[in-house]
C-alpha cells in the first residue's frame, strides 16, 4: 500500500526519537545491557529464538532490548534479520538421545530408566513474590547444574520394545523447509511441526488447553520432558565425515496418548512431539498436545470438529509475525478506503429514508 508520508516525515522521526527515550527510561537508573538480558532473562531469550527461528542468544537479547520487552516485536526483529543471512547448508538431524540433560522428568514412570532430574524449574515453587530480589547485593550462590555425561535413552523406546507404542517413520526423506516452501494443504507432519515450533506460545497454549478440555478427544501423559545440550553436526564432503559446529540448548517433549487401534494396527499408544530452542517447557508441551490432535486423520480417527484438529486453522494462524503484520496494518492510513465506505453508507441511509417516506405516504 502506497502511503504519502512526505508531510509526516518529521512526525515519524520524532516518534522514533520518543520511542528511544521511552526505551531508555529514567536515566538515573543504570541502563540494562544486552549481556544482562541474555544471562538473566533466559526464558524470554529462548522464546524469541524459538519463534524467531534463529538460535543466537545475543541477537535475541538485543531484540528484546530494542523492543522494550515486547517479545512479539522482538521476534519480528529477529525474523527480519534472519532473512538477510546466507544459507551455507543443512545440518544432520540432531540426536536428542545423546542430549546432555540438565532436566529430565517423566510422568508415566516413577523409576524412569536413566533417572529423573528435576533441574531448574518453577514446578515446585510457591507463587509468592520474592521481595528479596529487590534488595541490592549479590544473590546467594546456587548449586551449578551439571549436564548428565552419559547418553539418556528416550522413555518411549522402552514402550517400543514391547510394541506398546506406535513406531515413528524413519525420517529418511528430507523434510520441506517452511521458510522456503510455500505453505500448502494438506500439510505433512514435518511441515506442521516446523510451524508449531515457531508459532506463538500463547496461541499454542490456548489450543493445547482446549484439547485437555475435550475439544480433540485426546488424553495425554507426559512420557518425557527433557532439557539439555545437543551437538549440531554438518557433513563436509571434502573431509568425508561430519563435523560438530555448534551446541544448542533444546527442550524436547514427548506425550503418550491412547489409541484404540484400527483394522491394520492393534491397540497401542501414540505420540505427540515438541522440540524448541532453549528452555521452553510450556511451548514444547503445548506443541506435543497439538501435534497429536492434528494426527487424527493419519491414525484413522474421527474428526471431532475441534480447532486443534484443523490443520489449516492451526498452521495458518499460529505465526505471530504474520498475525501482527496483518492486524497492525489497519493502524496505517486508510483514508480513501474509509471515504468510499462512508459515502456508500450515506447513500444507503438516503435510500432507506426515501423508501420509508414512500411507505408512510402510501
Amino acid at each position: 500500500m502506497y502511503v504519502a508520508a512526505k508531510g509526516g516525515e518529521r512526525a515519524i522521526e520524532n516518534a522514533h526519537a520518543w520511542m528511544a527515550e521511552m526505551r531508555r527510561g529514567d536515566r538515573s537508573v543504570p541502563e540494562l545491557t544486552v549481556a544482562q538480558i541474555r544471562e538473566q532473562m533466559t526464558l524470554a531469550v529462548a522464546r524469541v529464538m524459538a519463534e524467531g527461528s534463529l538460535y543466537d542468544p545475543d541477537l535475541a537479547a538485543l531484540a528484546i532490548k530494542q523492543a522494550r520487552g515486547d517479545l512479539v516485536e522482538a521476534v519480528f526483529l529477529v525474523r527480519a534479520y534472519r532473512t538477510t543471512l546466507p544459507r551455507f547448508g543443512a545440518s544432520a538431524p540432531v540426536e536428542t538421545g545423546r542430549m546432555a540433560c540438565i532436566r529430565r522428568v517423566s510422568a508415566i514412570f516413577k523409576d524412569a530408566p536413566g533417572g529423573q532430574v528435576l533441574g531448574p524449574t518453577f514446578d515446585y515453587t510457591h507463587r509468592l513474590l520474592n521481595f528479596a530480589l529487590m534488595a541490592e547485593g549479590a544473590a546467594p550462590e546456587a548449586p551449578v547444574a551439571e549436564p548428565a555425561e552419559a547418553e539418556t535413552p528416550h522413555i518411549a523406546e522402552f514402550l517400543g520394545q514391547e510394541g506398546l507404542i506406535q513406531d515413528e517413520p524413519s525420517g529418511a526423506e528430507i523434510p520441506p523447509d517452511l521458510t522456503r516452501t510455500p505453505l500448502d494443504f494438506p500439510a505433512p507432519r514435518a511441515l506442521r511441526l516446523q510451524a508449531l515450533a515457531r508459532g506463538d506460545e500463547g496461541f499454542l497454549l490456548g489450543l493445547a488447553y482446549s484439547t485437555q478440555r475435550g475439544y480433540a478427544r485426546t488424553h495425554a501423559f507426559v512420557g518425557e520432558l527433557r532439557i539439555g545440550l545437543v551437538a549440531v553436526e554438518i557433513d563436509i564432503p571434502e573431509l568425508g565425515f561430519a563435523l560438530e559446529i555448534a551446541e544448542l540448548r533444546l527442550t524436547e517433549c514427548e506425550t503418550v496418548n491412547q489409541f484404540k487401534g484400527s483394522k491394520v494396527e492393534p491397540p497401542q499408544f501414540t505420540r505427540g512431539y515438541g522440540l524448541v530452542f532453549g528452555q521452553s517447557e510450556r511451548k514444547a508441551l503445548a506443541m506435543s498436545l497439538i501435534d497429536r490432535a492434528l494426527r487424527w486423520e493419519e491414525l484413522g480417527e474421527d474428526f471431532a470438529d475441534a480447532p486443534a484438529q484443523d490443520a489449516e486453522f492451526v498452521v495458518s494462524h499460529c505465526d505471530n509475525v504474520r498475525a501482527t503484520g496483518f492486524l497492525e496494518h489497519i493502524k496505517l492510513p486508510h483514508y480513501v478506503d474509509f471515504q468510499s465506505e462512508l459515502e456508500l453508507v450515506r447513500r444507503m441511509r438516503r435510500e432507506a429514508a426515501l423508501a420509508s417516506s414512500r411507505e408512510v405516504a402510501e
